[in-house]
């Protein structure tokens, strides 16, 4: 038996007696059985690390140690300037860890000079996975292009469709407003609850996932709406930010219905990026049970 077989059976053990996890639909005769999956999110900070290097080296190596199924990246560039040498970074990490990728920009700018790619700034899903479908949603952003902004629908939500050991997934993964003022984050939450749930609504019995920097803490009141229906699986662990000494918890691995969590970790800080990443191991429930 491999190390990470049996460390999930250790951790689907455990389970039983944490707070996070719930009981188990009994199985029945039309019903897979749970199918082990390893998430994570984490903020790149563009591939520079706490110390201020850019080094995509260390951040593939990084995210190697974490040995995910699928990852959720934030601040995420793409041929965006010099800060990451005009990379795509989401390709080089995929193409370095052997994933599938789906990148959604919120930023995508005209190149400097004719000819060029485009310049583009957002969020990726790492996946060993295929990925079946992807989609860019639009939420509430201010901008931090415009010399004047206002709050308006703009893109970089992205959602992947994957099939787990035939249990439909979809991944959400996204980055919240960091400003002090909770007021654009709170129609942040709203908006990325009513697209899940539109999502659900279209795709009956997936499962669900949201990966993120939601930039607040657990308990900040414009966050409350997203765990009437999801469940922070980070409970418990320590803070994300900054890497080098936490002192608070901003990123999060949330699971819907169907989504049963056996264990979260808070990995040590690496220097790979100024966020720690957050890793889950979870088990999907077969089709035909609404449980958690």
């Amino acid at each position: 038996m491999s190390v990470r077989a049996r460390a999930f059976l250790q951790l689907s053990a455990a389970g039983a007696v944490l707070s996070l996890a719930v009981a188990a639909p009994p199985a029945s005769a039309g019903q897979r059985p749970p199918a082990p999956l390893r998430i994570a999110t984490y903020n790149i900070h563009a591939g520079t690390g706490s110390d201020g290097v850019f080094d995509l080296d260390r951040q593939a190596a990084a995210l190697r140690a974490l040995d995910a199924d699928v990852i959720g990246l934030q601040e995420v560039d793409v041929h965006w300037g010099a800060r990451s040498q005009e990379l795509d970074v989401a390709e080089e990490l995929a193409r370095r860890l052997g994933m599938r990728v789906s990148f959604a920009p919120i930023y995508s700018l005209d190149p400097v000079r004719a000819g060029g790619p485009r310049r583009e700034y957002g969020v990726a899903v790492l996946s060993r996975f295929p990925i079946r479908s992807a989609t860019n949603h639009e939420i509430t952003r201010l901008s931090t292009q415009d010399e004047n902004p206002v709050p308006q629908p703009a893109p970089g939500f992205g959602e992947v469709t994957l099939k787990v050991r035939g249990v439909p997934v979809q991944v959400f993964v996204t980055h919240l407003d960091y400003r002090s003022d909770p007021a654009v984050r709170v129609a942040q939450v709203a908006d990325t609850r009513r697209i899940m749930a539109r999502e659900r609504a279209a795709r009956p019995g997936v499962r669900q996932v949201l990966l993120g920097d939601l930039n607040a803490e657990p308990s900040a009141p414009e966050l409350q709406p997203l765990w009437a229906e999801l469940r922070d699986a980070g409970t418990g662990t320590g803070g994300t930010f900054p890497a080098t000494a936490p002192v608070k918890r901003i990123d999060y691995v949330a699971v819907g219905r169907g989504v049963r969590v056996h264990g979260a970790s808070v990995p040590e800080e690496t220097a790979a990026s100024d966020h720690r990443p957050v890793v889950a191991d979870v088990s999907l429930s077969g089709r035909g049970s609404g449980r958690r």
